[in-house]
């Protein structure tokens, strides 16, 4: 088999096999990792509500420091001032949006009726298909009718079949309830100990590894720590942005609007268009002025955005392709729902992190690529490392 690669083709195929073998062993055995399976899912909410916050709050703490504050006076600081800022929230800005949440709630169905009347009026009398769609016999007003003459019947199914599951609903409610209470103080460990973790982590490894685990480390650190940092800066800046242009040109709910879009431009190039679909429907009705006006708002926002915050903001740190971004988003979202639609993408930088310093150590282990390809990896700063010298 020399064509095909002689015994290292024969090597590879070995340890796919083995592979194979021992995925299909665990998945026999899988009730053995149930226990392990429930700790992780308990945990793993707090400790990533914590650590997005730890990377939120971390460039604040640091700055307290070099003002000769103390680690510990400075993490009192910062939580004295998240309660004041929450305080602050639930009590001036959250009833406004509460009630114009709940205005949008209620009127939603009239303004999707009639947008759907006028479009029906459209297709059946000034477009160039009403012809064709006039022979498709479709009836609007008896689709609506039919649908919210029965609403009463169907919520009130609907809520006997919830009522069945009612404890398992308080069950999870409490265990998020959980979760969300032990998030300050992991992130009060956090914040403390935080910046020593790396450390610990590396010296717990044999001398040989400590150089290129650091470098991984740091190297998600990094990606991680300006991801959150600069997506929470661009989520607030088009948050503000918005509703400042929907205040301008008269749309109604203009804060609440400019809130949804803050908090669904964290998902990339998705969360645009799913905060756009209720501003356009709302503005459709109102009048097709309000529409146009709607697209110069959201035009401006865009183009401000992607000229100027996002580049100055996240810069090129993640140099991620928009097309991977795209499917990463998808997949990540059919696996995980809506939690891995929102960390889809930094967990992906961390995995890009780690197969890019695994293959250049395999490059360097193999010498099967030429030096060039190597100008990145830093022999000096390895060979030169403390750690390495013990």
């Amino acid at each position: 088999m020399p064509f095909l690669g002689g015994m290292t083709t024969l090597y590879v195929l070995a340890s796919i096999l083995l592979i194979g073998l021992i995925i299909f062993v665990f998945d026999k055995v899988s009730f053995v990792f149930t226990p392990l399976r429930v700790f992780f899912s308990t945990v793993v909410l707090p400790i990533i509500l914590a650590t997005i916050l730890y990377y939120l709050l971390r460039p604040i703490l640091r700055l307290l420091e070099k003002a000769h504050i103390k680690r510990g006076w400075g993490i009192l600081i910062i939580f004295v001032g998240g309660i004041g800022l929450i305080t602050l929230f639930v009590f001036l800005i959250f009833p406004f949006l509460k009630a114009q949440f709940t205005n949008l709630v209620e009127e939603f169905p009239t303004y999707f009726t009639k947008l759907t009347q006028d479009i029906d009026y459209f297709l059946s009398h000034s477009s160039i298909f009403a012809s064709y769609y006039n022979d498709m016999n479709v009836n609007v007003s008896k689709f609506f009718d039919g649908s919210f003459a029965n609403i009463g019947k169907t919520v009130g199914n609907t809520l006997g079949s919830v009522a069945s599951g009612v404890s398992n609903f308080i069950g999870a409610l409490t265990g998020i309830v959980l979760s969300i209470a032990t998030v300050p103080f992991i992130l009060f460990y956090l914040l403390k100990d935080g910046e020593k973790l790396p450390a610990v982590l590396v010296k717990m490894l044999p001398p040989r590894m400590r150089p290129d685990v650091k470098m991984i480390l740091q190297d998600a650190d990094r990606q991680i720590s300006a991801y959150i940092q600069g997506q929470i800066i661009v989520a607030f800046c088009i948050g503000v942005m918005v509703s400042i242009g929907f205040f301008i040109i008269g749309m109604n709910y203009a804060l609440l609007l400019g809130v949804i879009a803050m908090f669904t431009s964290v998902v990339p190039y998705l969360g645009a268009a799913i905060a756009i679909t209720p501003a356009a429907i709302i503005a459709l009705v109102s009048s097709p002025w309000m529409l146009v006006k709607l697209i110069v708002v959201w035009t401006v926002v865009q183009l401000i955005d992607g000229k100027f915050i996002s580049p100055q903001v996240m810069g090129k740190s993640l140099k991620i392709h928009p097309i991977t971004i795209i499917f990463v988003l998808l997949t990540s979202g059919s696996l995980f729902g809506v939690a891995g639609v929102i960390l889809g993408i930094p967990g992906y930088a961390v995995l890009k992190v780690l197969v890019t310093h695994l293959f250049d150590l395999y490059k360097l282990r193999y010498n099967r690529y030429q030096p060039d390809a190597l100008m990145h990896y830093d022999l000096t700063e390895r060979m030169g490392d403390n750690d390495l010298k013990e």
